[in-house]
This record gives structure tokens, C-alpha cells and sequence, in this order.
């Protein structure tokens, strides 16, 4: 095994260094690479030596791996993750005897999970899953009466729960026993307003330790909190408030981010929102009534909404009662409305312990926001493991939240592909110290091998785990982890408790292809308010030796070693930033532009690999004559105001028709290849 010291010169090595590191290359030539690479990132590739030159050695030690692709991290021999135990409890003796186990007995894995990482049950079920319910609507643990918020408080009084960070100020912590209290005061203040089990009551503000409280609060009470981002147009604010029923909602005055001011109480004002209890964004939330906004009649400060009574018996109800609806973007312009059960943060703590190996005592940081799936998985990932919230109030692009992981101790840093390839192109995080990271995960858009294995680089190597679900599987159906090798930009196994086939064109088993998950599985969704569930997952699916599919829409590449490869989706459903949007929501408020007969969105990977980036193709009125640079402006305009700011259209193209089936569909995936075609030629 040898390696040409001119390309470690052109990648930033002296000729001395290069013929050094050189020489060290070609006396591991007896050694597997893998094993290789692991013992130069233990002695030679440390932060002090470019990055290009990791990215070099690792090329070139992958071109003699013939297994799929090269591990850039490999469990230590003697550790024994969450995974290994729990399997080892059971006389497995490895990962895939353990996946094999979880999907042939289902009923006795999601029981057994359940009573090893503790979640709580007030009153036990008669049976863990009735075998004659079916998989379209299995009955989990019939009989059973719980609240999910209970779990979130297994840890000592004492424990921290949360740690955080404003900009511009330091770290605070809040104990269990602090969160526990805010919780209970916000479903004591929902009694005391009128509030009952069942209600829905929206949230609509950034991540914070007080939006945590007030979504642990909502639930003990027994409402339903509806889940909204921060950065939804009024529009979308409203759409969401409406299929939800929400009966209250829980915002901010104004958002605060890298030292500008936008509004948010008055997006949920425009919306026509019900009652609002309206939170600062500067100063004690829990105690100051100043607000940098004039409120409605009705609404109340949060401070004056707070019940100062602590204590509160949480309100039981059964394993199917909504704690939870998010929004996640189909294939036409309403958002499917997925209620999330009692049941559901069990799937998300689960992926927790087994998949992101989070322990007790551990801190835990995903940026993201409770209007998004991540949102609520991190805090049961977090807390029924005992482990601790890393929340960084700000925005996460910069330095400052680079200290912040540092001075926090984060164990386990989760983060989507975009934001890592933000980190690395402005170079923000030199001289940060990420050395308490065990791991860290991604989800939320295709990711680029070269950012993931350059975000490895930062902790010394520590894995990624790649994580992809969605909002309907309550966590992830293909993951990482932290018991198997771990190849940037790669999935390594399937989700423990669930199962899935690739069908290609044909509707073959393939190595790629389109996925199927094969249910049951607790987290997968049963029921949408505003759709026909079984229209949108079951009908039309294939079967599969017999089992019956659930449609889910990825394409994926399994490679020779069982890992895979995200190849993106199937359907008219892209991830944008990290967030799902249908080409529809986003064709509707862009058809509305003088001289635009019709347009479709697509997206497409950039040249080098990554997150996707927005296309839109235009199909021009007759008589008109549109300049496609001309319309990225109005385009990204109408966006940021009736969509997300947060989606970038990154190239326009101006067709006189865009090409169509026989039955009038616009053939996106058509239009997908020869942009692709067009551009790499």
C-alpha cells in the first residue's frame, strides 16, 4: 500500500511531513485498511494536519477496500454498547442476531425495551400486542393507562436536566427537579384557564428550557401539543393551528438571533391564533410580564398565565391518546397532520439507547425546534435515558455555539448535513474542543461523505450515526450504530424493532431500490386528522413474501458489507435545510407569478455531494418571455414570505412545456435526470 507524497504536498504537507507520512502508509501494507486508517488517526492525522491530507489517505486506503465502504471508525474491542448488553441479556451474541430477534419477536422486544430503559406504565397491559389486530392498526399494549412525561423524570432531583445557553450569556443549568416544577406549573395554569384532557394547544416557539417545561406540562395535563416552527409564515401558522383544533398556543414575543429582531407573536396574531400565553424573549420568562409587544385581548403573559402551584398529578390515558400532532409534508399542499401516541417517545428513547448509545448522566445537543420530529425526540431521547438537554438559544451556525458544545461537555451532537457544511466552509470551529464527544448523528437530508467524515475529524474521530425516518416512524427505520463500523455518509443497519425491503422498477428485492417497511412496529403511524391513512401508506403496496408493505418513499443502495446509501426520494417529497416540503406547497405560491403558466420543483444534490438544493423549472404563459435569472428573486421572495425562509432556490430554467404523462402529471423525476445530465456534462 503506497500513497504518491506529491498529492500529500498538494494537499498542505511539507515534502519532509509528506514523505514521512508516506513512508508511515506504506509500513501498514500487511495491515487491513481499515485497522490502517484507525491507527494513523490515532498517531499521525490529528487537527494540526490539514484536512485534505485525512481526506487523502482515507481515499486512497478505500481504494483498496473491496467490502462496500471504508469504516472511518470501528467499535473498541471489550466496549460493550447499549445494543451489545441489552442483546447479551438475551443470549445474542452480536448486532444482527439481535435486529434478527427484534423483528421476529416483536411483541416481546418492544416489552422488553420498555422495561429496560424504564418507561413507565401506571397501569400494565393485558398483552403487548393483540396478534389478531393486524398491521395496519396493531393494539399495543391494550389496556394500559400512562403518561408519556412521566418517563421524561427517572433521574435524580438533583440531576440536570437541561443546560443551556442565550446568546451572548453563559451556561445555566435546570435540575429535574426545576423542570419537573415548570412543568407542573404549566398543567396547573392549563387547569386553571380552562383548559381539559384532550385539548390541543399549539407551541409555536424557538427550543428553549421554557418551551421544553411547557410541552412536558401540555401532556402531563393530558392535551395535545401542536407542534409549530418558528420560521412558518403566517399562512402556515394558520394551516396548522386549524387541522390541529388548537385551542391555545404558547409563543414569544420576538425571536432574537445574531443580534437582530423578527417578529413572532405577530405572525401568530395574523394567523388568527386562539388565546396566546406570550413569553419574552429577553429577561425571566417565568417571572417578568414586560413584552416588547402590546398583546390581544385574551392573552396573557406567560408569567401571568403560570399557576404557582408546583405539584400536579399527571392525567393517565391510554397507550393511543394523542400527546403530540407535527406536520410532515405529502405529495399535495396540506401538510398530513401524524398524531403522536403515548406510545410514540418510546420509539424515540429507544433509538436513543440502542441506536445513539445515550447513558445515564450523559448531554445530549440536536439543534432544532419542537415544530420539527427532532424537537420532541430529543427530549425522550434525553431524558427517559437520564441523560441531559444541550440547548443553545441562538443560532447554531458560529463559533459560539462551537464553544458552547465545548463548555457543555456534549456527549453526542446531532446536526443535519447542511450545518456541517456550513462549519466547514467558514471554518468557524478552529481551535474548539469537541474531545467529550462519544458520538454524533445526522438526519434530515442526504449527506456529503467529505463533510461527515471532516465532522469526524473534529472529535478525533468519533462515529456519525447516519439516522433517516420521519415524522409517521416517531424516529428512524435505518440508522447507525455505535456496535457496528461506522463508513461516513452511510446507514449500517436497519432500526432494531422494525424491518424493510428495496423493491426496484419491477417491484424485485433489489439492492436498490425503492423502501418498504414491514410493520408492525410501535412509533409508525396509524392514523392522520386530515388524511386517509391507509390511502397514503397501504393502499396499492406491494406484498413481500407473503407480508404486507407500508409505502415510506426513500430510495436506497445497499452495499456488499449490508450498509447503505440514501439516494434520496421516489415521490415529489424533498428535504430542504433539513426540512420536508412537498413540490406542491412550494409550486403553489410560485404559479402565481405574472407571465408563469406552471412550474415544478424539484431538488437535486449539488456536483460534490450533500445536502439537496432547490430547481425550479418553468413553463412559460404563451406570448410570455421570462429571463430565468430574473425570477430567483421573486421566486426566494414569495418563498420566505408565504413558505420558509430557510429554502434557497438555487437555479431557475425556462421550458415551453414541461414534460408530462399521458394522464397530465408533470414528471418531476424526468425533469430531475436531465437537470443532472445538463449540468454535469
Amino acid at each position: 500500500m503506497t500513497i504518491d507524497p506529491a498529492s500529500l504536498e498538494a494537499a498542505g504537507l511539507s515534502p519532509e511531513a509528506a514523505s514521512a507520512l508516506a513512508e508511515r502508509i506504506a509500513g501498514l501494507a500487511e495491515q487491513p485498511a481499515d485497522r490502517a486508517w484507525q491507527i494513523l488517526t490515532r498517531e499521525v492525522l490529528d487537527l494540526d494536519v490539514p484536512f485534505e491530507v485525512h481526506e487523502a489517505v482515507y481515499e486512497a486506503l478505500g481504494q483498496r477496500w473491496d467490502q462496500g465502504p471504508l469504516p472511518a471508525w470501528l467499535p473498541k474491542e471489550g466496549e460493550r454498547p447499549n445494543a451489545l448488553r441489552f442483546g447479551g441479556e438475551r443470549g445474542l451474541k452480536d448486532h444482527q442476531a439481535l435486529h434478527a430477534w427484534s423483528v421476529s419477536e416483536r411483541a416481546e422486544f418492544w416489552e422488553s425495551l420498555a422495561a429496560r430503559i424504564g418507561y413507565r406504565f401506571a397501569k400494565p397491559a393485558a398483552q403487548t400486542l393483540d396478534p389478531k389486530s393486524g398491521v395496519e392498526d396493531p393494539a399495543w399494549f391494550e389496556g394500559a393507562e400512562l403518561n408519556a412525561a412521566d418517563s421524561c423524570f427517572q433521574a435524580q432531583g438533583d440531576a440536570t436536566a437541561i443546560v443551556f445557553q442565550r446568546e451572548g450569556e453563559g451556561l445555566t443549568r435546570w435540575s429535574q427537579d426545576e423542570l419537573r416544577g415548570l412543568s407542573g406549573r404549566v398543567a396547573n395554569g392549563l387547569v386553571a384557564a380552562g383548559f381539559e384532557p384532550g385539548d390541543a394547544i399549539a407551541i409555536d416557539m424557538p427550543m428553549t428550557p421554557e418551551s421544553v417545561g411547557i410541552y412536558l406540562g401540555i401532556i402531563r395535563a393530558g392535551c395535545a401539543a401542536i407542534s409549530i416552527a418558528d420560521s412558518f409564515s403566517p399562512k402556515e401558522i394558520a394551516t396548522r393551528l386549524r387541522i390541529g383544533e388548537a385551542k391555545g398556543v404558547f409563543t414569544q414575543d420576538v425571536l432574537l438571533r445574531g443580534g437582530k429582531t423578527h417578529p413572532l407573536y405577530a405572525k401568530v396574531c395574523e394567523a388568527e391564533a386562539p388565546r396566546a400565553f406570550v413569553l419574552p424573549a429577553s429577561g425571566d420568562a417565568l417571572t417578568s410580564t414586560e413584552l416588547a409587544v402590546e398583546l390581544r385581548e385574551g392573552d396573557q403573559s406567560f408569567a401571568a398565565f403560570l399557576s404557582e402551584r408546583e405539584p400536579f398529578a399527571d392525567v393517565l390515558r391510554g397507550p393511543q391518546a394523542v400527546t403530540n400532532v407535527l406536520f410532515s409534508s405529502g405529495t399535495t399542499g396540506e401538510p398530513k397532520a401524524i398524531p403522536w401516541t403515548q406510545l410514540t417517545p418510546l420509539k424515540a428513547a429507544g433509538d436513543g439507547w440502542l441506536h445513539h448509545d445515550i447513558r445515564q448522566g450523559e448531554v445530549v445537543c440536536w439543534p432544532t425546534n419542537l415544530g420539527w420530529m427532532m424537537g420532541p425526540w430529543l427530549i425522550y431521547a434525553a431524558l427517559v435515558n437520564k441523560a441531559t438537554i444541550a440547548l443553545y438559544c441562538g443560532a447554531p451556525v458560529g463559533r459560539a455555539f462551537g464553544v458552547f458544545v465545548q463548555d457543555a461537555r456534549v456527549t453526542m451532537l446531532g446536526v443535519v448535513p447542511s450545518l456541517v457544511k456550513t462549519w466547514r466552509q467558514t471554518s468557524c470551529l478552529d481551535g474548539v474542543d469537541w474531545s467529550a464527544i462519544r458520538c454524533f448523528s445526522s438526519t434530515g437530508e442526504c449527506s456529503s461523505p467529505s463533510d461527515m467524515l471532516w465532522l469526524m475529524s473534529r472529535a478525533g474521530y468519533r462515529p456519525v450515526v447516519e439516522y433517516c425516518g420521519g415524522t409517521e416512524i416517531g424516529g428512524g427505520y435505518i440508522t447507525g450504530s455505535l456496535a457496528l463500523p461506522a463508513a461516513p455518509g452511510h446507514f449500517s443497519t436497519v432500526a432494531l424493532g422494525i424491518d424493510l425491503v428495496l423493491l426496484d422498477d419491477e417491484g424485485q428485492a433489489a439492492d436498490e431500490g425503492e423502501v418498504f417497511l414491514i410493520p408492525p412496529s410501535i412509533g409508525l403511524s396509524q392514523r392522520l386528522l386530515n388524511r386517509d391513512h391507509h390511502e397514503v401508506y397501504h393502499a396499492g403496496a406491494p406484498t413481500h413474501q407473503g407480508q404486507a408493505l407500508r409505502r415510506h418513499g426513500d430510495w436506497l443502495t445497499r452495499f456488499a458489507d449490508g450498509s447503505y446509501r440514501a439516494q434520496g426520494r421516489v415521490d415529489d417529497t424533498m428535504n430542504l435545510g433539513g426540512i420536508k416540503v412537498s413540490s406542491a406547497e412550494l409550486e403553489a405560491v410560485l404559479n402565481t407569478h405574472p407571465g408563469v403558466h406552471q412550474t415544478a420543483a424539484i431538488a437535486v444534490p449539488p456536483p460534490e455531494g450533500g445536502p439537496n438544493q432547490l430547481v425550479v423549472y418553468v413553463e412559460q404563459s404563451p406570448g410570455a418571455a421570462l429571463d430565468p435569472e430574473a425570477l430567483r428573486k421573486p421566486f426566494q421572495t414569495v418563498i420566505k414570505s408565504e413558505l420558509n425562509p430557510l429554502f434557497k432556490v438555487a437555479d431557475v430554467r425556462v421550458l415551453s412545456a414541461l414534460p408530462r404523462t399521458a394522464s397530465n402529471k408533470v414528471m418531476r423525476r424526468t425533469l430531475r435526470a436531465r437537470y443532472l445530465a445538463e449540468r454535469d456534462s
